[in-house]
C-alpha cells in the first residue's frame, strides 16, 4: 500500500494517476471538505475512464499536523510520497508556512519511523538550494543560506529537508527531490499565469529560471521510489529559461500579442507594494509580493545533470509542455 500527503494538489494528483494507472493500491490524504475539482480534472484530461481510476482511491481526512489522524493513515503503508506543502509568498502567512511544512514534514518522518515505512519520497523544491555565483550552475550541493532577501517559503523548505535528513540518519530510508518551476495542466498558480498573457498582459522581465514538467516529476519520483537509491536529493529541471521566452511562448500558442514592456526593478517594486496597500484593504492575499517580484528578475540556473545521469532520462521540453497547456485551456 502507499501513501500520498497533498494527494488533491498538482504534483500529488499526477503521482496518484501514475500510481492508479499502475494498478497499485493507494492511500490519500486531504483534509476534510478539500476542494477536489483540480484532481478530476487532471484525471479526466488523462484517462478516457476517470471515475474508474477515481474510485480505488482509498481517501483519509488528515491534516498532516494531527497526529491521531496521521496514525490512521500509516497502518499497513509500505511507501509515502510526501507532496503536501504550502506554498505562498505572502508575508501574511508566515507562521502558517513554517508550521505547515516543518511539524507537518517532521509528523511525516516521525510516523514512517514509527511504522517502518520502506521507503518515503520527499517533494521538496529548488527554494531550498542555495544560489550560486556568476551565474554558475546550481546543483544539489549548493548550499542554502539564509539572507535577508530569503522567502519563508525557502526556509520552510529548507528546514522541512533537514527533518528528513534528520530520518535518515536515524535509519530512514528516503530520496528528496527538488522541482523547479513546476508546468502543468491543473496548476491554478501558472494557469493564471497563462490567462493573464492570454488577455493581453504587456510586461516581461528577463529573469532565468529552471521549469520543469509535472509528468516529469512524478515519474521520476516514482523510479527513485522503486529503486535501491536513497539518502540522497535530486534537482528535477528540463530547462532554464528566461520569464520572456515563457510568456512569449505562451503568447504564440494563443495567437496573442507577445509582451514587450520591460517591467525593471523599479516598476516591480511599485507593483508589488501597490498590491501590499490593495491587498491590505481588500483582505485578499496579494497577486505581487516583494519576494516574487524580486525572483522575477534573478537569474538561476539548475543542473539536471544528477538526475539525468542516473536514469539516462530525458525531460520533456518546456515548449511542449507549455503547447499542451495551452490546448487543454483552449478546450474548457
Amino acid at each position: 500500500m502507499i501513501l500520498v500527503t497533498g494527494a488533491s494538489g498538482l504534483v500529488g494528483s499526477h503521482i496518484l494517476l501514475d500510481l492508479l494507472k499502475s494498478g497499485l493500491q493507494v492511500k490519500a490524504i486531504k483534509r476534510k471538505n478539500s476542494d477536489l475539482s483540480q484532481l478530476h480534472a487532471i484525471f479526466k484530461a488523462y484517462v478516457s475512464k476517470p471515475e474508474e481510476l477515481l474510485n480505488n482511491i482509498c481517501w483519509i481526512d488528515a491534516d498532516v499536523l494531527d497526529l491521531h489522524d496521521l496514525n490512521a493513515a500509516f497502518e499497513n503503508v509500505d511507501q509515502v510520497f510526501h507532496c503536501a506543502a504550502m506554498v505562498s509568498y505572502n508575508p501574511a502567512d508566515k507562521e502558517k508556512i513554517l508550521e505547515a511544512n516543518i511539524d507537518g514534514t517532521a509528523n511525516i518522518v516521525n510516523l514512517s519511523l514509527q511504522y517502518k515505512i520502506k521507503k518515503l519520497c520527499y517533494i521538496s523544491s529548488i527554494a531550498s538550494l542555495g544560489i550560486s555565483e556568476n551565474d554558475e550552475l546550481i546543483t544539489e550541493e549548493t548550499y542554502w543560506e539564509p539572507n535577508n532577501s530569503s522567502s519563508t517559503y525557502s526556509v520552510s523548505k529548507f528546514y522541512a529537508e533537514m527533518e528528513v535528513w534528520r530520518g535518515i540518519a536515524e535509519g530512514l530510508n528516503a530520496i528528496i527531490v527538488n522541482p523547479s518551476i513546476i508546468l502543468g495542466y491543473g496548476n491554478t498558480s501558472s494557469t493564471s499565469i497563462f490567462r493573464l498573457i492570454q488577455h493581453g498582459f504587456s510586461y516581461y522581465t528577463k529573469g532565468i529560471t529552471g521549469f520543469v514538467d509535472v509528468k516529469d516529476v512524478s515519474q521520476l519520483s516514482i523510479k527513485l521510489m522503486n529503486s535501491d537509491i536513497s539518502g540522497e536529493r535530486f534537482i528535477l529541471s528540463s530547462e532554464n529559461i528566461s520569464w520572456q521566452e515563457i510568456f512569449n511562448l505562451i503568447a504564440d500558442n494563443f495567437k496573442v500579442k507577445r509582451p514587450n514592456k520591460y517591467a525593471n526593478s523599479f516598476l516591480s517594486g511599485l507593483a508589488w507594494r501597490l498590491e501590499a496597500v490593495k491587498s491590505f484593504f481588500s483582505r485578499k492575499s496579494p497577486s505581487i509580493t516583494r519576494e516574487t517580484a524580486r525572483s522575477a528578475h534573478k537569474i538561476l540556473l539548475y543542473s539536471n545533470a544528477k538526475i539525468a545521469t542516473k536514469f539516462d532520462y530525458k525531460f520533456k521540453p518546456v515548449k511542449s509542455s507549455i503547447e499542451e497547456i495551452c490546448e487543454k485551456l483552449k478546450e474548457r
